[in-house]
């Protein structure tokens, strides 16, 4: 299992290096100067190539990628061009509020998924099967962007029940805490919403093929053959055996749903590295569009390993086949 372990590791670490030279190579060749979007057009070819110079934004691009490597190896990420802030104290500013937007969005796709893949898998081929097949397919295909938009349209414009924008009102310092809690939460409830119901489609449908092969297996029919009710066959004996493909879609999950809260948080404004970055991209601020991307590849690596490890702890299976 270590070994297994240490070459994935290995084999993360070259994953992470080819995003980040991709995205570096990438940036660089993209329309636009980083320097004339932040000194403006008034600016003199003087001014731009002193600042240009300043920044080392002059230098060859096979220096400048190893020059950013040795600050990153060193645990600078550099400072933001437009901003002029360190990069890690931007992300750090935002980082919570993606973390307790997709945490939960996570929690409750899982959890809400998990309930209607096993309602699926007892009744399949019925009406309650073909309903909610339709429905999490389509919540599945569903651009994000788009439903965040309908249920702004719905929610705030039509209804005028929810905030559409940002974490917060701006009265919010001056609120007493039980009404700070309240005007929090609904905020956090559009974007919540809309990222769940998206997550919920593609574990649901997850979910019910992983309980419909193992409710096919000899040892769920030796269960009934005891006299099991099927609420007992499916709560001790199928979900746990369904739970190890689950999670390791729950460990590649992670890093999608990062990914994409980048456009929920463009649509809502929600202050997270979602919209650090488009806003980061929109000005050709690379330290910032390459320190976030290197999180987010370090993410995909992370999930695959967390995958690893809970579908070894839940299958001995697994585990005896790492050794």
């Amino acid at each position: 299992m270590l070994a297994r372990l240490a070459h994935r590791l290995f084999a993360g670490f070259a994953v992470v290096l080819g995003v980040v030279t991709l995205t570096f190579l990438l940036l660089h060749a993209a329309p636009g100067d980083p320097i004339e979007l932040m000194l403006g057009q008034t600016a003199t070819a003087e001014q731009v190539a002193a600042q240009r110079r300043a920044l080392g934004l002059d230098r060859p691009l096979p220096a400048q990628f190893a020059s950013w490597l040795g600050r990153l190896g060193r645990g600078d990420w550099g400072t933001s061009i437009a901003r002029g802030r360190p990069v890690r104290a931007v992300l750090g500013d935002a980082w919570p509020a993606t973390v307790r937007l997709v945490a939960l969005s996570l929690l409750l796709s899982y959890l809400i998924g998990l309930f209607i893949g096993a309602i699926q898998a007892a009744r399949s081929r019925s009406r309650t099967d073909t309903i909610l097949s339709v429905t999490t397919v389509t919540l599945f295909a569903l651009p994000g962007f788009w439903l965040a938009l309908m249920l702004v349209l719905v929610f705030t414009y039509w209804a005028r029940w929810l905030p559409a924008f940002g974490a917060a009102g701006l009265d919010a310092d001056y609120l007493s805490a039980g009404a700070w809690m309240v005007d929090r939460l609904r905020h956090l409830a559009l974007p919540l919403t809309t990222l769940t119901l998206i997550g919920i489609g593609g574990a649901a449908r997850f979910a019910r093929g992983a309980m419909l092969d193992t409710l096919s297996q000899p040892f769920i029919t030796t269960a009934r053959a005891k006299g099991l009710v099927p609420r007992q066959v499916i709560a001790r004996h199928a979900l746990r055996n369904a739970l190890t493909p689950i999670v390791t879609l729950l460990g590649l999950s992670l890093p999608a749903l990062f990914s994409g809260a980048v456009f929920i948080e463009a649509v809502f404004a929600w202050p997270g590295v979602g919209r650090i970055l488009v806003e980061a991209v929109q000005a050709r601020d690379y330290p910032v569009v390459m320190a976030a991307t290197t999180v987010s590849a370090v993410l995909v690596v992370a999930g695959n390993l967390l995958a690893d490890i809970l579908a070894a702890w839940l299958d001995p299976r697994v585990r005896s086949a790492s050794a």
